[in-house]
């Protein structure tokens, strides 16, 4: 049995205005309402998007994310 896929939440829950992202984990909204009740391929999906995000977030200049949040 593989091991269940974990949160992204880093407790810095704070929503950045103009990605309508966590400015902790980089999830939007509807991914963290989301969370408990989705399967774990979606979960991966969330987190292989927020890879994608850090790229963009640290490239907007949006400042340093919280080290939980910067690596997988």
């Amino acid at each position: 049995m593989s091991k269940a896929v974990p949160s992204p939440c880093v407790n810095v829950c704070r929503m950045d205005e103009a990605t309508g992202w966590c400015a902790g984990c980089l999830r939007t909204l509807d991914e963290i309402a989301a969370w408990s009740a989705l399967p774990d391929p979606a979960r991966r999906a969330v987190w292989d998007e927020l890879a994608r995000r850090r790229v963009l977030w640290l490239q907007q200049g949006r400042g340093p994310l919280p080290r939980s949040a910067s690596s997988t």
